[in-house]
């Protein structure tokens, strides 16, 4: 895959600290930066499966709708019994 050489600005104590773990981990900054890109993408692209999957479910009946669901199933199979 081509690489893009990229330029951003910032601040001298994130700098720092960027190049401390950078060779405390061994690895040159451009790839800390895009190990850490890569992180952050990948976390929202899982917050936004989420956010779908609870809207998904959001509809699912109250606690007092299932207990009512329950009480007509138990009824219907009673009375499906007795024919």
């Amino acid at each position: 895959m081509p690489r893009i050489k990229v330029t951003i600005s910032l601040e001298e104590s994130l700098f720092k600290q960027v190049d401390a773990l950078a060779r405390e981990l061994q690895i040159s900054r451009s790839q800390l930066f895009t190990l850490a890109v890569a992180e952050f993408i990948q976390q929202r692209q899982n917050q936004a499966i989420l956010e779908a999957l609870n809207a998904a479910y959001d509809h699912l009946p109250d606690p007092e709708e299932q207990e009512y669901r329950q009480a007509v199933r138990r009824q219907h199979q009673k009375l499906v019994e007795g024919q």
